[in-house]
């Protein structure tokens, strides 16, 4: 009955109730009541006060604060791959709300290429979020955030991992295609001077797209372009940048996704190799993982055991509460 009342406007959603339908949900305060997010004023008769005591504010930021806003974003980052999205959208509004007041009012170069670069790595992260949850305008516009503060960083490679991931809203869309053309414009945007593995990134997400696309030969090379540049060894963290994180084992799951994406055989022994060595704390990434080993089953008519894997993976979607997986998982169920 309350959902009804809600719904028609008959009665105002509780503050109780709100915090328990935001994690279920994943959406913010706003988006749940329908508000539209409002612009901060200077409170000042004049203005000029509170904007010198807000720049002075911003002037200070040190060294050790921008750490303590990346140690935040690094804690975030642990708690979604492990618990998932959903009951982070608040502490990710605050956080990119205190990140991008302080750049607003940052002035000189010194003082907001730091800034800038750490609202980029938090604005993706929570653009990620956003897709896992459904909300795909909050996402994009998140991505837009995050490309405008690596630009302002002058970190090309913080920008192409926007471009990168951003990509995968227009695929998630329906338009695989110009994903695509928005991927092979980040690996322009980099170059050849970004880190190996933000370029074998980039060189998965493109086969990825090319999948989605139709392009089977498109595919191969860019998978043979990942693996030519993935570094050596299990490291899987990217010094360059901590938002990425992939190594041959992980390269290997992905080839088993894509290949399950054009129906090919090989995908099932690639998948099952990739599981085998898969991190336990990637949670929803496991979820995936099951899901690309349904899809590459059932493209072998092998019904029980896509079945087997849907289950496990509707487990651990469920336990990150991704919209995304289980939205992949019921797309396949219908099939089985």
């Amino acid at each position: 009955m309350y959902v009804s009342e809600w719904e028609n406007g008959k009665r105002a959603i509780s503050d109780r109730y709100a915090a328990i339908l935001r994690q279920l949900l994943g959406v913010t305060d706003a988006e749940l009541r329908g508000e539209q997010a409002s612009t901060p004023t200077l409170t000042v008769a004049d203005g000029y006060d509170d904007l010198l005591s807000r720049i002075d504010s911003a002037g200070s930021v040190s060294g050790s604060m921008v750490k303590a806003f990346n140690d935040q974003t690094e804690l975030l980052r642990t708690m979604d791959r492990q618990m998932g999205a959903s009951g982070l959208v608040d502490q990710m509004a605050g956080h990119l709300s205190a990140l991008e007041d302080a750049l607003n009012f940052a002035v000189l170069p010194g003082t907001r290429r730091p800034i800038a670069l750490a609202l980029a790595g938090a604005s993706t992260l929570a653009a990620w979020q956003a897709i896992d949850a459904g909300a795909v305008e909050r996402a994009w516009r998140h991505y837009e955030l995050a490309k405008r503060a690596a630009r302002d960083a002058e970190e090309p490679m913080y920008l192409a991992h926007a471009m990168g991931e951003q990509a995968y809203v227009l695929c998630e869309a329906g338009r695989p295609s110009l994903g695509l053309e928005l991927i092979r414009d980040a690996q322009r945007t980099l170059g050849q001077e970004g880190s190996p593995r933000l370029r074998a990134w980039l060189h998965a997400a493109e086969a990825e797209l090319c999948a989605h696309a139709g392009m089977p030969d498109d595919c191969q090379r860019a998978l043979d372009a990942a693996f030519k540049v993935i570094p050596p060894g299990t490291d899987d963290r990217d010094p360059d940048m901590s938002s990425i994180f992939l190594n041959g084992a992980h390269l290997a799951r992905w080839r088993g996704n894509v290949l399950a994406l054009l129906g090919e055989d090989e995908a099932v022994t690639s998948l099952y190799g990739a599981l085998e060595v898969a991190d336990p704390t990637f949670v929803r990434a496991r979820a995936g993982l099951h899901v690309d080993l349904a899809q590459a089953h059932l493209a072998r008519a092998e019904y029980d055991d896509a079945s087997t894997q849907l289950r496990k993976a509707r487990l651990l979607a469920n336990r990150t509460g991704s919209v995304r997986q289980r939205r992949r998982i019921d797309l396949l169920s219908a099939r089985v």
